[in-house]
């Protein structure tokens, strides 16, 4: 029997190869060939599914969230970069517990995109999920060279706190996007303003208060009018497309520079080769730390489900709260209905789980003998 195991991550307990390693682990002693291939959907840990699936990776010093230098890890392949926000200045580069929506900035993200254009990338895959700030992605602008005014003519250094004074911008200095595709991959379709957007919808993730939502809101509409006012005419449209309101808005700023918003888990799928690893697999097995209603809207199970089938697809989460009925899966396993404590923030006990349920996922579908497990 082959068997390919395709998770993503378990957020804030363990890594997508970790899962997947786990899971394979639980296959000793199955008569299986069994195969692990880390997945990400656009958010945090595409680049490590990106090296994982055998990308080289790359490290650069970058800002992070709150402008201190740390190294971020990005992967390139000699043509194809990914990109990551939550590994350059997202919520994890944050001081435990701490939380800044009002200072926290997307400038590292725009660094890390200059380093991939400098090493020749000519296809960039940002992944924008896991970010700390609400700035418009007026930070990765500013990394790219372009400058910010008020209405006098001042320089303003962006950020989320004083986006309102901005009322122009110009890209004089901004670094030379052309012959560069930019894909930004995601599974968010919240346009940047309104009450699906970027402040409204996502700021009370990060920390803002609803007076910082108000203030956050109205500097993100005066973003939009100042570039508009100053050469983009298409900032309007930019800012109500599906997406624009990923990653604190970084969407829309990557939209101004030449991106184009795709699937982020079907992406990822296409880019990690996951139809050619599929092919000729008895079992599909994928997961996420959880299963609920949202997953049918395109999560990557629910993607790995529909482009393996007519395959049996087994998955693993750590809960299960989906009340919608699915035929995708040919079963679901959660951690939470395994162990009466919350493993959610203990790796080592969901690690522990997971192996458990790899060998009742082998005892049920393979006779006992010895598997060989590849990985990659």
């Amino acid at each position: 029997m082959r068997v390919l195991i395709a998770p993503d991550k378990f957020k804030g307990s363990l890594s997508a190869t970790q899962v997947a390693d786990n899971i394979a682990t639980g296959f000793a002693g199955v008569d299986a060939d069994v195969a692990t291939l880390p997945m990400a959907d656009g958010g945090d840990g595409s680049v490590a599914a990106a090296v994982a699936a055998g990308m080289p990776s790359h490290e650069c010093t970058v800002a992070d969230a709150l402008g201190r230098p740390t190294t971020a890890i990005i992967a390139f392949d000699g043509t194809v970069a990914v990109v990551e926000v939550a590994a350059t200045c997202g919520l994890s580069t944050l001081p435990s517990g701490i939380l800044a929506p009002m200072t926290a900035s997307s400038y590292g993200f725009g660094q890390a995109i200059r380093y991939a254009i400098g090493l020749g990338a000519r296809r960039l895959v940002l992944a924008l999920g896991g970010s700390a700030s609400t700035d418009g992605g007026a930070g990765m602008l500013a990394a790219l060279g372009y400058t910010f005014a008020d209405a006098d003519g001042r320089q303003v250094e962006p950020s989320a706190a004083v986006l309102h004074h901005i009322h122009s911008v110009s890209a004089d200095d901004a670094v030379d996007l052309r012959g560069v595709e930019l894909v930004v991959a995601t599974d968010v379709t919240s346009p940047l303003l309104g009450p699906d957007g970027a402040a409204m919808m996502f700021g009370p993730q990060k920390g803002a208060s609803a007076a910082d939502i108000e203030h956050l809101e109205t500097g993100l509409r005066q973003l939009v009018s100042g570039i508009e006012r100053t050469g983009w005419p298409g900032a309007g449209r930019w800012a109500v497309t599906p997406g624009a309101g990923s990653a604190g808005g970084i969407g829309f700023a990557a939209l101004m520079v030449g991106g184009r918003v795709v699937s982020g888990a079907d992406y990822f799928l296409d880019l990690l080769d996951f139809d050619g690893r599929a092919h000729g697999a008895d079992l599909v097995i994928t997961g996420e730390g959880r299963l609920d209603d949202q997953t049918l809207t395109g999560k990557l199970p629910v993607v790995v489900a529909r482009r393996a089938a007519p395959t049996p697809v087994v998955a693993v989460v750590g809960l299960n709260s989906m009340t919608a009925r699915t035929r995708l899966f040919s079963q679901i396993y959660a951690i939470a209905e395994l162990s009466q404590d919350d493993t959610a923030d203990d790796p080592v006990r969901t690690a522990a789980l997971l192996r458990e349920i790899g060998a009742d996922i082998g005892r049920r579908h393979a006779v006992s003998t010895q598997p060989a497990v590849t990985s990659g």
